[in-house]
């Protein structure tokens, strides 16, 4: 995966995009922004997988290296690993709907990683991870809005 020490690695995140049947628009905009993350050295590419879900429920996974065509991920796809098992790969999987495509990012925060590693010299161990995900943020703001309004 990469030279760095494990000691020395920030957080490692995932995310998994859905695009439901007939939504895929591809136009390479994703792989724009990914890029500017890792050219800034903001994260670093760990693993990125293409599920495909049959409308028969089957699943196809796709390493970015077996793309031929990554155009400039090509610099990105040097940098993976194989990181989820077969597993990982059918629970993702399970969430999607018949008929979609979905990617899957796994990434190192690089930006946190000097913090993650005074942590753990001092002693420290990371216990607890989330994230708030945009939908909830929105809803709570909407309902705040709601609540002074009714006032």
């Amino acid at each position: 995966m990469t030279n760095t020490p494990f000691d020395q690695l920030g957080p490692v995140d995932y995310v998994v995009v859905e695009f439901p049947a007939g939504a895929q628009n591809f136009t390479g905009e994703m792989a724009e922004e990914l890029l500017k993350l890792v050219d800034s050295r903001t994260i670093r590419v760990i693993d990125v997988l293409i599920l495909t879900k049959d409308d028969d429920g089957s699943v196809d996974v796709t390493e970015l290296s077996d793309i031929d065509e990554l155009g400039e991920m090509q610099a990105v796809e040097a940098e993976l690993a194989e990181l989820l098992a077969e597993d990982d790969v059918e629970n993702l999987a399970a969430a999607m709907e018949p008929g979609s495509v979905a990617g899957v990012l796994i990434w190192e925060n690089l930006w946190a990683a000097p913090f993650a590693s005074a942590a753990r010299r001092s002693g420290g161990q990371l216990i607890a991870d989330g994230r708030i995900p945009i939908q909830a943020i929105i809803a709570s703001v909407e309902a705040d809005e709601a609540a002074l309004a009714a006032r």
